[in-house]
């Protein structure tokens, strides 16, 4: 436990190699006040003792031979290593615009016309702008947008590029001054 540090674990080791038992006792209880005060905090949590005495015994890998003031839990590796996680894997058609965004992209193709479609229209192909600023500079391009849009809801939505306009740059870092710099 790298928390407590080499001089802990040394103190424990000492401990479990002192022949007398009361003099381990006293050693071990010594320890257990010494680690307390190592991290003073731990006093707020409920049962801190228990802790701190399970912490002694697997340091000392179960081997210390005193009257431990409550039961030891055995803190073994295996018991403490979580369980792994089952990532959902969905597969993304072009990953500069993730799941979130083709999602939203079917869902817009779902909506009936009108005004609340073209606001949702809106802040979608914004993002997408976005997102294709963040993945590479060079191919935020508005007839990209129109032309993903059109693709993910299978020609339901069309982006009209004469009504339409990009908010998406007004966020970006200054890019006509990036392009520049490119250039020269």
């Amino acid at each position: 436990m790298p928390e407590y540090g080499r001089a802990v674990q040394e103190m424990i080791m000492l401990a479990v190699s002192l022949p007398d038992r009361d003099e381990r006792q006293r050693c071990a209880e010594t320890i257990m006040d010494i680690m307390v005060n190592m991290f003073p905090e731990i006093r707020e949590q409920p049962d801190y003792e228990q802790l701190i005495w399970n912490h002694i015994a697997y340091i000392s890998e179960y081997k210390l031979d005193v009257d431990f003031p409550c039961p030891i839990t055995r803190l073994d590796d295996e018991s403490t290593k979580p369980e792994t996680l089952n990532y959902p894997l969905h597969k993304i058609g072009q990953r500069q615009y993730g799941h979130f965004l083709e999602e939203s992209l079917h869902k817009l193709a779902e909506y009936p016309e009108g005004e609340e479609r073209d606001e949702l229209m809106e802040m979608i192909a914004n993002q997408m702008k976005l997102s294709l600023f963040n993945w590479n500079k060079d191919s935020m391009d508005n007839e990209k947008v129109a032309q993903d849009i059109e693709q993910y809801t299978k020609g339901q939505v069309q982006l009209d590029m004469d009504n339409f306009h990009f908010n998406a740059v007004q966020c970006l870092p200054k890019y006509d001054s990036l392009k520049k710099k490119k250039r020269k």
